[in-house]
């Protein structure tokens, strides 16, 4: 552009452009080395040494961070089971502990004294289970319809009998009538059929079998009968004195040993397990009565493994630049001056945080492990050897630790800082509650109730106690109607009529206040019995949970049963029996029957009264 030439006249020839070099904005750094931009120099020496005098940096304490770390652990597995009053047993690796411990066998309240009352939900289905055996064989098979009429009239499901008292639960209910009419002369009794060959009977015995071939491969379907109803369902093997219940503290007991090194045993017993999830706080060390016939340990292992700093959610970060995840606020936490469990784990969050290690150790579930020695090495090449925090009295008042177990009744004798690993499962799918009481106190009465919430027919389902109670009342006043009118009975009527006491329902089951034996002041409760509306007979319960030595005597003897007071709080017990299902370390699936014990729902009245007058009840219309 000339000097004559006006911009104007110049972007209107457009002979050359107006912007002649574009450039872009970026940084341009003065060197290639990044090496002092990365050390965040501070330019006031003084502040950091006033920050490391505030945070007290300055106090060395001669320590170095751990590097390497060398244990030795002895491990020893659980090999003897005890229950409270039977002898000890192997402790078969074939199943978790829970199974063997909370196990009881399936059995209802009625059938012969002495036997296993079970439903006949598992009746039938042992016989047919027995029949799709017997059609399974060839040989067999071209037979197969004169067998089975003939295991029928065998071991046949009989009706019930109206004048049999025992039998009145099974007619009352229309549903378990219904079944029992459909399946009798239809169906055979397969459990009488197992007790048969429990016993040492055969097969083919009273069936009229001929042929020695039959007979063999008879025998050998009845011992594979056996095998797969006792594999159905884990039970003990020698009921009672095997039971782990204790029917007076809604409790199990039981003991596990083990060997350890020197020939010696260590008995761990659990004396107030409610079942559910065992773990290892439901154990003691039982320095008393030996079990014996322990296994010994296995060989001490030894390893050496790089420690881990613990860390948590929120914990303060050593680094001065790093930033922290805000997670826990530390200073919303307000502990009171006697809150002390909250004042010692923010001490431990905010001040010795940094000081914890966790070190690595696989140990197997069954195991009970006790640590020989433990040497670390730190950033020095120092070795230190650490001995547990939790040594010394076991009753020491300043003595802490974790995960370790007390002993039982003792407080003279050493802290035991084995760890126990129980041969459990962390999951247990529990089915509907067969059973359920809740026993409750009435104040206004002075007693305790046990009320049968859930009951099992004799058809083996659940069913509410309260409807089952309401069927066998209506069925009694039924029979009892129908007597009276065939002897043409008409009692005199008054007015009004004294009633000496109301009645409650049938599935309230009464507990008396009594002394303990030779102690004026300690308190038991005793099962007691309310009588029948109709028949004024003794209500007994239906439920195995409040049945203890009913069914070991013979009908008329009413025997005792007690329960600690103590077990029934003022919330109240809640007591249920259900099947449980897990499966084992090797896939094995295992199904027990248990009883389990919870909280209840708080105290009750059952409106029990005593000298009433109640007006006559009109006689019904002809």
């Amino acid at each position: 552009m000339t000097g004559t030439q006006s911009f104007a006249e110049e972007l209107a020839v457009r002979g050359t452009p107006a912007v002649g070099v574009w450039n872009r904005l970026e940084g341009r750094p003065r060197t290639t080395g990044f090496d002092r931009a990365l050390r965040a120099e501070v330019r006031d020496p003084l502040w950091m040494l006033t920050r490391q005098w505030q945070l007290g940096e300055f106090r060395g304490t001669d320590a170095g961070s751990p590097v390497t770390v060398t244990y030795a652990v002895s491990p020893s597995r659980p090999s003897r089971f005890q229950p409270p009053t039977g002898p000890p047993q192997d402790l078969s690796a074939d199943r978790p502990l829970e199974t063997v411990a909370e196990r009881r066998r399936p059995q209802l309240t009625f059938g012969t004294p002495g036997t296993e009352k079970i439903g006949f939900d598992l009746r039938l289905a042992i016989g047919r289970h027995w029949f799709k055996l017997m059609a399974a064989d060839q040989l067999l098979l071209g037979n197969l319809l004169g067998f089975r009429n003939a295991y029928i009239e065998r071991y046949p499901i009989a009706l019930p009998d109206p004048r049999n008292p025992d039998d009145v639960a099974k007619l009352a209910h229309p549903e378990v009538w219904s079944m029992m009419q459909t399946v009798a002369g239809r169906r055979m009794d397969g459990y009488l059929f197992y007790l048969h060959l429990k016993s040492g009977g055969h097969a083919e015995d009273g069936t009229g079998l001929l042929g020695q071939i039959q007979s063999d491969r008879i025998r050998k379907l009845g011992a594979r009968l056996v095998r797969w109803y006792e594999k159905l369902i884990d039970r003990p093997v020698a009921e009672p004195t095997d039971a782990t219940w204790d029917p007076g503290r809604f409790e199990h007991r039981f003991s596990v040993a083990a060997g350890v090194e020197g020939g010696g045993e260590k008995k761990l017993s659990a004396e107030e397990y409610p079942g559910g999830t065992l773990e290892w706080h439901a154990f003691s060390v039982d320095p008393q009565d030996p079990v014996g016939g322990t296994k010994p340990p296995e060989p001490t292992l030894t390893r050496t493994v790089f420690p881990a700093p613990v860390r948590y959610s929120g914990m303060p970060l050593a680094r001065w630049w790093a930033q922290e995840d805000g997670k826990t606020n530390f200073a919303a936490v307000r502990p009171d001056s006697t809150d002390l469990a909250r004042l010692v784990f923010l001490e431990f969050a905010l001040v010795f945080s940094n000081d914890w290690y966790q070190v690595p150790c696989d140990l197997p579930a069954g195991t009970l492990a006790k640590i020989r020695g433990l040497v670390v090495t730190d950033v020095f090449g120092q070795k230190q050897w650490i001995t547990p925090a939790g040594r010394g009295r076991d009753e020491d008042w300043r003595r802490w630790s974790m995960f370790t177990l007390d002993v039982a009744g003792r407080d003279d004798v050493e802290a035991d800082t084995d760890l126990l690993l129980p041969p459990s499962v962390p999951k247990v799918a529990e089915g509907p509650a067969l059973e359920e009481v809740l026993l409750i106190r009435d104040e206004t009465a002075n007693l305790v109730w046990g009320i049968e919430q859930t009951i099992t027919t004799p058809a083996g389902e659940p069913r509410r106690g309260s409807e089952a109670a309401a069927e066998v009342v209506a069925f009694r006043r039924r029979l009892h109607d129908a007597v009276a009118a065939a002897d043409g009975e008409d009692p005199p009527r008054a007015p009004i009529s004294y009633v000496a006491m109301n009645s409650v329902p049938e599935h309230w089951i009464p507990f008396i206040p009594v002394h303990a034996p030779g102690d004026n002041r300690e308190i038991r409760l005793q099962r007691a019995a309310m009588p029948d509306v109709v028949d004024r007979r003794p209500v007994q319960p239906r439920t195995t949970l409040l049945r203890p030595g009913l069914d070991d005597l013979p009908a008329g003897q009413q025997p005792q049963y007690y329960v600690n007071e103590e077990e029934v709080p003022r919330a109240g017990t809640r007591l249920s029996v259900a099947y449980n299902r897990t499966r084992w370390r090797d896939g094995r699936v295992v199904v027990w029957l248990s009883a389990r014990r919870g909280v209840g729902r708080g105290e009750g009245s059952s409106g029990l009264a005593f000298d009433l007058l109640e007006d006559t009840p009109l006689p019904p219309a002809p």
